[in-house]
Parts: structure tokens; C-alpha cells; sequence
């Protein structure tokens, strides 16, 4: 059963925030089988949310879709790497809005977030291809955590993401809010 839809936007700003000024909007789309890549995603978000001045969407994969794309500003996609691929639910979510956001969303920001067993760096390089398609701009390097699971047991398991990868997340999310609040993006 997909996690339910998550809103940031009642977090505590770190500062205030001008009622005058638009709020802008990222979007953190996310899949996960095994809680790793969701509990990345909240790290992000909870980084994310730190920022005045934007509101925070983390939704599940299979929620999200071309409206919510075209309703942000920026986004950040996470999946877990199976079989050195992204996640079957998150390429469903580009296939679903892709058509959708064709020449929508052009230079808008975007970042990657992979949970992988060894490597992961084919899974970003396939949300970076359609990133492209959609000619998002990347605006980081993908974070990649590796948890070294390496046997059946160890990929099927219930996964606990170490301090300070979600620091590394968190730290993510916090620099592409930050960025589309202060227009860097």
C-alpha cells in the first residue's frame, strides 16, 4: 500500500517569511519497497521544510502526476535501485505525466536521490535521461546511499538509513528549497 501523501508546508519556517512574497513549491516524489528511499525522502523534506518562503510536497509515486509536476517549482525524485534500475512505480510516475509536462516545465530544477544495494548510478542515470527529456536542469550531483545489501535476505529486508546519510538528505533538501527561495534556480 503506497505512504500517504505528506505536506510540509505547516512546518516551522527558520525565519520569517513576506506575506507579499509567493511561496514556491518543491516537490519531492519518491518510491520505496523497503522504507530506505522514504526515509530519504522525508529527510529531505524535513531539510526542505526549514526554508520560509516554500512549501513542501513529498508524495509517493504512485500519487503524484503531471498536475503536481507542473505545480512546482522544483523537484526531487528518489527511488531505490532494483536490479540496477529505478523503481518500477517512479518509471510509472514518468510514464503516467511525461506527455503531460513535455515542454511544461522547461529549465525548472530538479535533483536525485537513489537507495542502493551496490552502485545506484544506473538508476540516476535514468531519471537524469528523462529529467532531459523533460528539460529539467539538474541542480546537484545524485546522492546516492549505498547499504551494501547484497543477498536476497539483506535487498528484501526492512532498511534503517545511518545519521548521516539523512543528513546528507536532509542537507539536499534544505539547499534546492533554499535555492528556489532566494530564484538561484
Amino acid at each position: 500500500m503506497p505512504a500517504p501523501a505528506i505536506s510540509a508546508s505547516t512546518a516551522t519556517p527558520a525565519a520569517p517569511h513576506d506575506p507579499a512574497a509567493p511561496l514556491k513549491t518543491l516537490l519531492i516524489v519518491y518510491h520505496s519497497m523497503t522504507g530506505g528511499t522514504q526515509q530519504m525522502a522525508e529527510a529531505a523534506c524535513r531539510g526542505a521544510s526549514q526554508e520560509p518562503g516554500v512549501h513542501v510536497r513529498l508524495l509517493h509515486a504512485s500519487q503524484a502526476g503531471a498536475a503536481d509536476m507542473l505545480a512546482a517549482d522544483g523537484v526531487l525524485f528518489a527511488t531505490p535501485e532494483n536490479l540496477a534500475a529505478m523503481s518500477g512505480q517512479l518509471k510509472d510516475f514518468f510514464d503516467r505525466s511525461y506527455y503531460g509536462v513535455l515542454d511544461q516545465a522547461n529549465g525548472r530544477p530538479y535533483a536525485c536521490m537513489v537507495c542502493a544495494g551496490s552502485d545506484g548510478t544506473q538508476a540516476a542515470r535514468q531519471v537524469a535521461r528523462i529529467a532531459t527529456g523533460w528539460r529539467l536542469k539538474a541542480v546537484a550531483e545524485p546522492l546516492i546511499v549505498c547499504t551494501h545489501s547484497q543477498t536476497q535476505a539483506a535487498i528484501l529486508a526492512a532498511k534503517q538509513i545511518g545519521a548521516a546519510d539523512l543528513t546528507r538528505c536532509e542537507a539536499l533538501g534544505r539547499a534546492l528549497a533554499a535555492g528556489l527561495a532566494m530564484g538561484v534556480f
